[in-house]
């Protein structure tokens, strides 16, 4: 590959989907975060061999799913380890997944903009700002127990309002 700025984007716009599918494959956030920065550095030193136009997510998925499997080779000596069986699945799984990641991405936007004010704004400030709860609280001139009750109830329609899009995008 020739154009060094278009890979970064390409690595860059794609971290939260390549982190998520690597999580998918671990459950553990602080494994996932070493597998992830292994699997830049391994992506980074192979960018040569990326060709503009192609699947970036499918190869940076499948160098993952790589380190994955090193990585389960480095702790092959804990307890809980699957077989390279079910990792295969759910790496499958993890793949099917991300090809509804953008409808599901812009479901979600569109369900925050159905929540009321309220939440929408605890949302914005909890998600998108990275507020704690009890900046929240201060803010609004509201207790914390309160910020929590508000969060909960619009995860809750966000996570409905999502599923009944699924549902209806399946049926049509």
């Amino acid at each position: 590959m020739n154009d060094a700025g278009e890979f970064i984007q390409l690595l860059t716009s794609h971290q939260s989907r390549l982190y998520a599918y690597v999580l998918s494959l671990v459950f553990d956030r602080n494994e996932a975060d070493d597998v992830l920065q292994q699997t830049n550095i391994v992506l980074w030193r192979s960018a040569s061999d990326f060709e503009l136009g192609t699947n970036f997510v499918a190869w940076s998925f499948r160098i993952a799913y790589f380190q994955v499997l090193a990585h389960r080779k480095r702790k092959h000596r804990e307890k809980l380890i699957f077989d390279d069986d079910m990792l295969s699945d759910l790496a499958q799984v993890a793949h099917d997944n991300d090809q509804t990641f953008a409808a599901r991405q812009r479901l979600l936007r569109e369900c925050i903009q159905k929540l009321n004010k309220r939440q929408r704004s605890a949302i914005e400030r909890r998600y998108r700002r990275g507020a704690t709860l009890e900046s929240i609280a201060h803010e609004t001139e509201r207790t914390v127990n309160a910020v929590k009750q508000t969060l909960f109830r619009a995860r809750e329609n966000l996570l409905r309002c999502v599923t009944k899009g699924q549902t209806e995008a399946t049926q049509s």
